[in-house]
């Protein structure tokens, strides 16, 4: 099977829990377990959520683009932003690095799409935004084996 989709909204926050969903109903055609769904669901949340608050800083302005693609039972994700860009890229995917510590965050958001996903990858230049690539496969043939 082999499918895409691209979104583009709008960064703002109430379009997080958006992306999730269009994300979730696009992989829906795979079958993915319940665990499969909540984990690509819980990384789309973490990337939008840090393309907004980190990437253009919670002003209304700009946007994110949302790209998924299913190629056989692997799921490719694209989420895209055009804001201020990552310093330092290994600094960022340090576990509990934040660059926003008086929003109280924690500094987790790459380590949970790192833990929850095959493949995990950024690419961000300074005044050009950042790109979080993702992929994960399903293994539904070990799954439906199993009776």
């Amino acid at each position: 099977m082999n499918n895409h989709m691209k979104v583009e909204m709008a960064a703002k926050s109430e379009n997080e829990s958006f992306a999730r969903v269009v994300v979730a109903s696009f992989i829906s055609q795979l079958d993915p377990t319940m665990d499969e769904l909540t984990e690509v669901k819980t990384v789309v949340s973490e990337a939008v959520t840090n393309a907004i608050i980190h990437g253009y800083e919670e002003v209304d302005q700009g946007v994110v683009e949302l790209e998924c693609h299913i190629d056989d039972e692997e799921v490719s994700l694209k989420i895209i932003d055009y804001g201020k860009g990552i310093p330092d890229i290994d600094e960022a995917v340090e576990p509990m690095y934040t660059s926003k510590p008086e929003l109280e965050r924690s500094g987790m958001g790459f380590t949970i799409m790192e833990n929850f996903m095959d493949e995990f990858e950024v690419v961000s230049a300074e005044g050009q935004g950042t790109t979080v690539i993702l992929r994960k496969k399903f293994n539904h043939n070990e799954r439906h084996a199993v009776r």
